[in-house]
């Protein structure tokens, strides 16, 4: 039976356990995700924007319509909890482990969600969880307090790599929708992935995750070895989802493989911040305590 359908257990490599390095690495973040205001129906008076059809009309200004004819609403500042959305690529691709570094690009990105996820709720606010391509493991509501961190550990720490999206395009997209579904407006939302071998398409798919009010950020997770190709010599590559395969001296394709890397990567930035929304680029080689502030920062630029 194929790995495909089986899936792949995470190659943990020297990150295990899992919830103890989640909370080092969230200890050493400077800041929570967020502490800021947001406008809604609240106590204090925050201003006036024009009425847009859906707007609740218990907020709308009699005295702006009567006096200039128009529909306006006013807006109130409130202090609330926003959801963190953790978005994780488990296709096969990011189940690769090179020789530089210390897990598989799955295992990394499951220790950057559970350390996101611990930051988010030692502020207070809820996180949910879902998976693209993943086998064996099941989606969170947003949950808080020591029950939401124990339970998005838990779910990482189970889940397996197993589907080459090749095999259904429409995957990615289906997943999506429902977490565009699922996350309220002013929700963050951090997807996490290698963003290879996905179906075409999938920059605008993710990207559109930014809409209404939502935050995102996009992480790219790569290994040493696919960052820089760091190879020499005759080599055969295989491709991890698929059945391609070149042979080729490494070091006379390395400027153009690098510069189709940086063509991916930079046409995934354009998507993503037409949206509103950021991309941080790691290596699964990286300290995670630097990508994790450097993800928080993103939000932060996302929001504004």
């Amino acid at each position: 039976m194929s790995a495909t359908r089986l899936g792949l257990p995470i190659d943990w490599g020297k990150i295990a356990p899992l919830r103890l390095r989640a909370r080092v690495v969230a200890e050493g973040v400077y800041a929570g995700l967020h502490h800021s205001r947001r406008r809604g129906a609240g106590v204090e008076f925050g201003g006036q924007r024009p009425y847009v059809p859906g707007d609740d009309l218990r907020f709308l200004d009699r005295r702006s319509l009567l006096k200039h004819d128009k529909l306006m609403v006013r807006e109130f500042e409130t202090d609330t909890d926003r959801a963190l959305w953790l978005c994780l690529d488990a296709t096969l691709s990011m189940s690769f482990h090179g020789p530089d570094a210390p897990a598989a690009k799955l295992a990394y990105a499951a220790l950057l969600g559970a350390a996101l996820a611990r930051v988010a709720i030692s502020g207070g606010d809820p996180v949910g969880l879902c998976w693209v391509g993943a086998e064996q493991a099941r989606d969170l509501a947003p949950g808080t307090g020591e029950g939401g961190f124990e339970r998005v550990v838990g779910t990482l720490a189970a889940a397996r790599a197993g589907t080459d999206l090749r095999r259904d395009p429409d995957a990615l997209a289906r997943r999506v929708r429902l977490l565009a579904h699922r996350a309220r407006r002013g929700s963050v939302v951090v997807f996490i992935s290698d963003l290879l071998d996905l179906p075409a398409g999938a920059p605008r798919a993710v990207a559109s995750l930014g809409c209404r009010s939502r935050a995102l950020c996009v992480v790219q997770v790569l290994d040493p070895a696919e960052r820089l190709l760091g190879y020499h010599g005759k080599v055969r590559l295989r491709a991890i989802e698929g059945d391609d395969a070149v042979t080729t001296d490494a070091d006379a394709a390395r400027a153009e493989y690098l510069a189709g890397l940086g063509a991916l990567t930079d046409g995934w930035a354009r998507a993503v911040q037409a949206e509103g929304g950021r991309l941080v680029r790691a290596c699964s080689s990286d300290p995670p305590i630097d990508v994790v502030r450097d993800v928080v920062r993103a939000v932060a630029e996302a929001r504004r």
